[in-house]
């Protein structure tokens, strides 16, 4: 009996994480409010009330795909730049593979949590605590490796790491937008060039800020 509960359990977690890889793709490009159950069992063949056991309900669903989303963010992004040491070398990784996961379309719409907390930013409740919450953790991880960076003696003429924080964040969302807007890479080459600019005059060895460019070789 133990091994038959087993084997179903494991045959949901399978339907539950193929059904989310289409929601959370969805999601980048329609919005959290576009997917739905019966949308679901359209785009994986399945049946409604299938869909529905899996999660329960829309909102169960949508915190399901932020969380899904959140998974993936760190695998693509946050883990890569964990082979970095804490300070500079990690905050320059980190914002690289940003902009790797941004444009090479992790999530079809661009930056998923951009996309999100646009369309959650005037509806509060579950939904846009979590949304706020994964935003405010990668925030929160920025600032830490800035705040090293500065401890380290890299960046010598700053003194506010939530100042550049706001800066790169603000420069890399504005580039997702370009970019998805225009269909064009150019908006990221723009905000790469403006970021290592921004690192050189806050006393940031050059060709260390350099990192940040996909033209760095």
């Amino acid at each position: 009996m133990p091994t038959a509960i087993d084997g179903r359990r494991a045959r949901g977690d399978r339907s539950r994480h193929a059904v989310l890889s289409v929601a959370t793709q969805l999601a980048s490009t329609e919005g959290l409010t576009g997917v739905s159950i019966a949308r679901l069992a359209q785009e994986t063949s399945s049946s409604k009330s299938g869909v529905a056991t899996l999660f329960g309900s829309k909102e169960n669903l949508q915190l399901a795909i932020v969380e899904e989303a959140k998974r993936i963010f760190i695998d693509v992004v946050v883990e890569p730049a964990r082979i970095e040491p804490a300070g500079p070398d990690r905050l320059y990784a980190l914002v690289r593979a940003w902009v790797d996961y941004s444009s090479g379309r992790t999530f079809e719409g661009g930056c998923f949590f951009l996309a999100a907390s646009t369309e959650f930013a005037a509806r509060p409740g579950a939904v846009r605590d979590a949304i706020t919450a994964a935003m405010d953790l990668w925030r929160s991880y920025l600032q830490h490796q800035t705040e090293r960076a500065i401890a380290d003696g890299a960046l010598p003429q700053l003194d506010d790491a939530g100042q550049l924080v706001f800066e790169l964040e603000a420069l890399l969302a504005h580039a997702n937008a370009e970019s998805t807007l225009h269909d064009s890479d150019t908006p990221y080459r723009r905000a790469e060039r403006a970021i290592a600019e921004r690192l050189r005059a806050l006393g940031a060895d050059a060709r260390a800020a350099d990192r940040v460019r996909a033209s760095f070789a």
